[in-house]
């Protein structure tokens, strides 16, 4: 039996994706400040190896309000409070700080594409690989592997990099689902692919 080896991640055209990883949504994932350290750790590794760090985080500027699916999880008055783009629940967590250089969209749905310039900023950049670390696994990872599947991106789910409030959807998720359209690796394998 012959074992493949795995194609290395050219640093050069990859970008670490850091979704919804706000306080407010931090609060929900038991565990948190370990997460947090591991992301953090990530970030470090990608960027000391010149690739991209890329923030995407979810809220609600003056006069905006959620629509269709989105608007009946959230409502106006939770958009315009807790929600609001300015609100300290929506800000990426002081640890994980972006950095001059960093990518950073706000969006006002689940995934990550569709109402931000995030496609333009990373294809501007050269990039055409992914990695993926984000909180819900559920919402903007799934998002995120379905979208960026279909922009013809590489796509590296980083399965101890991202989480969900229910673990067994998680679990689900990254061994049943993501497979069929992006390779999925712990961070340790992650660290040891990119060149």
């Amino acid at each position: 039996m012959t074992t493949e080896t795995p194609e290395p991640l050219d640093a050069a055209t990859t970008a670490l994706l850091v979704m919804d990883y706000q306080n407010g949504i931090l609060e929900r994932i038991e565990d948190a400040p370990a997460l947090l350290d591991r992301v953090s750790g990530a970030i470090a590794r990608v960027r000391s190896g010149g690739g991209t760090i890329g923030y995407v985080r979810v809220g609600f500027a003056d006069g905006e309000a959620p629509a269709g699916a989105m608007g009946r999880r959230i409502d106006r008055e939770t958009a315009q409070t807790m929600f609001h783009a300015d609100a300290p629940a929506t800000q990426v967590h002081d640890k994980i700080a972006p950095q001059d250089g960093d990518i950073v969209v706000r969006k006002t749905r689940v995934g990550p594409f569709g109402t931000t310039d995030l496609h333009g900023q990373l294809r501007s950049r050269g990039i055409d690989t992914l990695i993926l670390a984000g909180i819900s696994t559920s919402g903007v990872v799934l998002s995120a592997v379905r979208d960026g599947h279909d922009r013809d991106y590489r796509l590296v789910v980083a399965s101890d990099l991202c989480a969900d409030p229910e673990p067994d959807v998680h679990a689900f998720l990254i061994e049943r689902i993501f497979p069929r359209q992006a390779e999925v690796v712990t961070r340790e394998e992650l660290y040891r692919r990119l060149s």
